[in-house]
């Protein structure tokens, strides 16, 4: 474990644009008024007040695999998701949690969907239920089923989207999800095109997330209030970030000048984390509506850093790219 500090510039908010799809390797039923109301959308107000945060990073990685894991997910509690192997042919995705607060090699809890070849732990809670997906098969071209467990990986069960076509091979994910079991994620349709949803574990039903205009949709995050954070492509191509309140509200954003911007958590004061890629660079974020963007760049991975998770306190998961080519899991921590 190595850990630094780093303090990350604000950058201001527009409206608009940008991510690119998750896959092995890097990676809710509402009410009938809910589903109703996911068609309300609203632009974003001018641009907001920037904002300046001092992160303290740790680089955090599993002993079994030092070249790639990715932080995904983290709890209230500070427990960590995530996984390590890259998911390429003869190097396996497997899950994990990682426990507070010293996060040393014996606080990892190996966690696999039964009988799997490769298994992501993508979100948690703060009531030990834990979602992910897992493929049967490592070819490096795998299909991907989602699954869910409310006892700490006690037990697991699998989910099925009904009803649809399936991409080939077929792919449906969990991505994250809040303290009333309400999952959110999507599946791949047969020409390609994500489908955005939120699951009820509770009822196993599911509410799809629509966006006028847009070619793909995926639900990446779900906080208590309800509240939805993901990311489409619209006709043109653009890949843009959304945040869906549970009133219907829906607000667009993207970094300025930036090809995809990819929203992939949020916390409950609707503080969303993710990406966004200008060039060949790749760079995490926070964003507010109230302040906009705060770009997080890792030290040791300026410009390879992606923002996977975030919890109430403001601590952020995710993982970057070293000088060597290893993909490392990253905490970071806001300073006073």
């Amino acid at each position: 474990m190595t850990s630094h500090s780093y303090e990350g510039p604000a950058r201001e908010s527009p409206a608009g644009s940008g991510r690119r799809r998750l896959r092995m390797g890097l990676a809710a039923a509402a009410s009938a008024a809910l589903a109703a109301a996911l068609a309300m959308a609203a632009p974003v107000a001018a641009s907001p007040a920037p904002k300046l945060t001092h992160y303290h990073f740790q680089t955090l990685n599993n002993s079994n695999d030092l070249t790639f894991n990715q932080l995904l997910g983290i709890n209230n509690s500070h427990v960590i998701a995530g996984y390590f192997g890259s998911g390429a042919a003869g190097h396996p995705n497997k899950g994990y949690y990682l426990l507070p607060p010293h996060y040393s090699q014996l606080d990892y809890r190996i966690e696999n969907f039964p009988g799997s070849a490769q298994t992501q732990v993508t979100g948690l809670n703060d009531r030990s239920t834990q979602v992910g997906f897992f493929a049967p098969t490592n070819t490096g071209t795998d299909a991907n089923f989602g699954w869910y467990s409310t006892d700490n990986g006690v037990s697991f069960h699998e989910i099925t989207v009904p009803g649809v076509t399936f991409s080939t091979p077929p792919v449906t994910q969990l991505l994250g999800v809040n303290n009333f079991n309400q999952a959110v994620g999507f599946y791949t349709d047969a020409a390609g095109n994500n489908h955005g949803f939120i699951y009820s574990i509770k009822h196993h039903s599911f509410v799809f997330t629509t966006i006028t205009g847009a070619t793909s949709v995926t639900d990446a995050g779900i906080n208590n209030r309800g509240d939805v954070t993901g990311f489409f492509t619209s006709s043109s191509g653009a890949v843009k970030s959304f945040l869906r309140t549970r009133y219907g509200k829906t607000v667009i954003f993207n970094f300025t000048g930036a090809s995809a911007t990819t929203a992939l958590g949020v916390n409950d004061a609707d503080e969303v984390v993710g990406v966004y890629t200008l060039g060949t660079a790749m760079h995490g974020f926070t964003w507010t509506a109230k302040h906009g963007f705060t770009t997080v760049d890792d030290p040791n991975g300026v410009g390879t850093t992606t923002v996977n998770g975030v919890n109430d306190h403001g601590d952020l998961v995710g993982f970057y790219v070293d000088s060597a080519g290893n993909t490392d899991g990253m905490l970071a921590t806001p300073q006073p």
